[in-house]
């Protein structure tokens, strides 16, 4: 007695046939499986094929049509949009685990050399593996309050409109990938990077998550996977879609463009499944939104049991016990590592590796990665549960535009305690800030001259100098004058130069700035000030030492002029009335244009695209100009 369903999904109201390889006869029961609610009951039902009419009112969900001891997994999916998620269930990768080590009826075991190159959805068996690692999470949402969209992850490969691949995904806000999501075709990535980059979001609760390339035959009903280029005969005719790991030639195209990690850095452990309950993440941003209201600190362990049994990872370097993403596995330079989870000992138990929690941006939209299979089922734990609902909370909402996010400490050594007691008048301890040749530096308000790099990640500053600037600017270029490095206004008026190098340097008198100055920046191959008086001033950079500065006019429209500029691509920014503010860097008046809220930050500098504040409350933070 066996069963399964012609498709994967079906719409509200549409009717979905089943195979029964019987005669029939016997009662189906149909079940929510998220709920195990039982939603139809047919008693005795024809052979040898059975169809099933869906109520427009069932549910988008997860179901399971259950004939004997014989269960066949489907998706409903919502008709017209009913909530703002879309969460996949993987019936690629539990099609690929469907009866292993059966010759040439199984994709698995990997490397068996009488494993089937292609199998059919045609037959029973595909369903969740028996340690059910979507189910966890798709249990939980609803009692957490999260009414989502469901589809089958088929549905994400390109079909006919409005079922398919770009179509569905443009109806929604986040897509949600859960489990164990393994294998994915052509299609079905381009058209996920497409949303993301047209300013959808992604929440991957999920590990070991698009290794494998797939094609589909015979209408999506056979999948294709040979896990060898030379046995492939795509390899002769198409090379990109050859059915090997994704990072892997003659394919090229690592997932972690997409998903920010990869199982290349991952681990496994297949062997001795207690292992894996014991594992824990270490928190490496605890002031990252995503860790928001769950009560960690960095270094503090969360998450026990979480890691397993497949996790993906990002290729990291460490400075004074914090991580960043090297680069050299291909990851995104706009990956910030939240937690990690050293599994160096799970070599005896299957792969050695790693865990890495992690976001990043993709065009318009950002990719949230918890880096493990088994996260659903761990959402007992309170700081999983928060961090649940801070990705879902955030990546679900309509896009708010440019937002601020947390890239550190504002602050340096000592300066955050005198900050924090309420002695430092400047932002958080920072006086002024500027980006030169891919570090921010820091004039700080005791004195000390500070630097870290530009990414998102929380780096640690070095302070590297001594300094009483009050501002600072950094030109792009040199243009025949000064050569192009840090410039800083002391508090005397004084415009002093020193190289950009991450390391002790002469400062040296190269002019004077107007008298009252607050900020300076550089751009178009001149300095712009702005003073307490609330007036802009020019000079060529080339005539610095003449000191002679040339009125603008008045620096915005307030009668108390801003204490900051910052400049990037011919731009001028300030704050005024906790606004942002910009202009061009033009020599004569010119109308500021409003960009949002400065959200408390009191000190800007830019860099590649984004603007970087400081504020009182010490936190680092930075948002996209656009």
């Amino acid at each position: 007695m066996s069963l399964y369903a012609t498709a994967t999904s079906c719409a509200q109201g549409d009717a979905l046939r089943f195979r029964l390889l019987d005669e029939g006869g016997g009662p189906i029961r149909v079940e929510d499986v998220p709920s195990g609610r039982t939603v139809l009951e047919c008693a005795a039902a024809p052979g040898p094929y059975w169809t099933l009419k869906v109520g427009t009112d069932w549910p988008s969900s997860l179901y399971r049509a259950i004939y004997h001891d014989i269960s066949a997994y489907f998706v409903v999916r919502s008709a017209v949009p009913a909530s703002p998620i879309l969460l996949s269930i993987p019936f690629p990768t539990w099609e690929a685990y469907n009866r292993p080590g059966v010759p040439g009826e199984g994709l698995y075991q990997s490397e068996q050399p009488d494993r089937a190159v292609k199998v059919t959805f045609d037959r029973p068996g595909a369903g969740p593996q028996v340690e059910e690692w979507e189910l966890g999470l798709l249990r939980w949402l609803a009692p957490a309050g999260y009414a989502v969209d469901y589809c089958s992850a088929l549905d994400l490969h390109a079909g006919p409109a409005p079922r398919g691949g770009p179509d569905l995904l443009s109806r929604y806000r986040l897509l949600v990938v859960n489990g164990h999501d393994e294998y994915w075709s052509w299609e079905m990535r381009d058209a996920v990077e497409e949303f993301v980059r047209r300013g959808g979001n992604l929440a991957i609760f999920s590990g070991n998550t698009c290794w494998w390339q797939v094609r589909f035959e015979d209408d999506l009903r056979t999948m294709v996977c040979y896990r060898d280029a030379v046995a492939d005969p795509m390899a002769a005719t198409d090379p990109g879609r050859v059915t090997v790991e994704w990072p892997s030639a003659p394919v090229n195209r690592p997932e972690n463009v997409l998903t920010g990690l990869s199982f290349l850095n991952g681990a496994g452990c297949w062997v001795d499944s207690r292992v894996m309950a014991e594992e824990s993440y270490t928190v490496r941003f605890a002031g990252h939104w995503v860790f928001d209201g769950t009560g960690l600190a960095d270094g503090d362990p969360f998450g026990r049991g979480a890691i397993g049994y497949e996790t993906d990872a990002a290729d990291l370097d460490w400075v004074d016990g914090v991580p960043r993403a090297s680069g050299r596995d291909g990851a995104p330079p706009s990956l910030v590592v939240l937690a990690t989870a050293d599994l160096a000992h799970w070599r005896r138990y299957g792969r050695a590796g790693a865990a890495t929690m992690s976001v990043h941006r993709l065009g318009a939209g950002t990719v949230f990665n918890a880096g493990t299979i088994n996260w659903g089922n761990t959402l007992h734990d309170p700081a999983l549960a928060r961090i649940t609902r801070n990705v879902l909370d955030r990546l679900s909402r309509p896009s708010p535009g440019p937002t601020w996010e947390a890239i550190g400490p504002s602050l340096h050594g000592g300066v955050q305690e005198r900050a924090a007691s309420g002695a430092s008048p400047h932002g958080g301890g920072v006086r002024a800030l500027v980006c030169c040749e891919g570090r921010i530096f820091a004039a700080c308000a005791d004195g000390a001259f500070a630097y870290r790099d530009i990414s998102g990640q929380n780096r640690p500053w070095r302070t590297i100098d001594e300094t009483d600037a009050i501002a600072l600017a950094a030109p792009r270029e040199a243009h025949g004058g000064p050569p192009a490095g840090l410039y800083g206004v002391a508090s005397d008026g004084t415009i002093r130069y020193r190289d950009p190098v991450p390391g002790p340097a002469p400062w040296q008198d190269v002019g004077r700035a107007p008298e009252g100055t607050t900020g300076l920046a550089a751009a178009d191959e001149g300095l712009f000030a702005v003073t307490a008086s609330n007036e802009l001033w020019h000079l060529p950079i080339s005539r610095l030492a003449t000191h002679d500065w040339t009125r603008i006019g008045p620096a915005t429209g307030p009668a108390t002029g801003p204490a900051t500029l910052a400049a990037m691509n011919g731009r001028l920014f300030t704050v005024v009335a906790d606004r942002v503010l910009t202009r061009t860097a033009a020599r004569h008046d010119t109308p500021w244009a409003d960009l949002g809220p400065a959200a408390g930050h009191t000190v800007l500098a830019a860099a590649s695209g984004a603007l970087i504040g400081a504020g009182p409350d010490g936190v680092l933070r930075r948002r996209p100009v656009v």
